[in-house]
């Protein structure tokens, strides 16, 4: 991808995720105070704007890859698909069966989960295609500190406004928090062998 377009996805994935934890912590808790169904609908679909546009965002991104590129982001969402489709099923069999109680807030989590497998299963995949993802470092700021930056924004955000959050509030924000922790975890680990390796190869040259 042209260094211009990474860069400007960068940009307008990021903005897109403070718009949705702007309207987790600022809309979503309106939705159970106000008596109007049509507003009611109007707050619990807010936060859904912003993901389809991340969605539409991904979609132009394997749009303009090479096919190389495409072919590691098709195996990453067709393994995420089957990893989160398995899980559905399998959750709603023992809800269904009563082994588990769940509400449908655990429909949350979905999106998250299938991104969390995309991201590291495309990770693996470019591994294993020797294809480098070190585009993530072209503007400066390695892509593992901006993921560990915004787990420290949520953190931050759920603990300045944890009294005033319900239990769905902060089971979001620390759950997305530790999500990017991770996140920023593998991928300090990836740069990290994937440095090592060039070294290695640098010296055996």
């Amino acid at each position: 991808m042209p260094r211009f377009r990474y860069k400007h996805y960068q940009q307008r994935l990021m903005l897109a995720m403070t718009v949705y934890v702007a309207f987790m912590l600022l809309v979503w808790p309106l939705v159970r105070t106000t008596t109007s169904v049509p507003l009611k609908l109007l707050l619990a679909l807010a936060p859904v704007v912003p993901m389809l546009y991340v969605i539409g965002l991904m979609v132009r991104r394997i749009r303009d890859s090479d096919e190389l590129e495409q072919r590691t982001h098709l195996i990453a969402l067709g393994v995420a698909t089957a990893v989160v489709g398995t899980l559905s099923l399998v959750g709603g069999f023992l809800a269904s069966a009563q082994v588990l109680q769940m509400d449908g807030s655990i429909l949350i989590w979905v999106f998250p989960l299938l991104m969390f497998c995309y991201g590291t299963t495309r990770w693996w995949v470019a591994q294993r295609y020797g294809i480098s993802l070190s585009c993530s470092d072209e503007n400066g700021v390695p892509m593992y500190l901006r993921f560990l930056l915004v787990a420290i924004v949520m953190a931050a955000i759920a603990a300045v406004c944890w009294r005033s959050l319900d239990d769905g509030g902060r089971g979001v924000l620390c759950g997305m928090s530790s999500s990017f922790v991770l996140i920023a975890a593998a991928l300090a680990a990836a740069r990290r062998h994937a440095r090592r390796h060039q070294g290695v190869e640098g010296n055996g040259a």
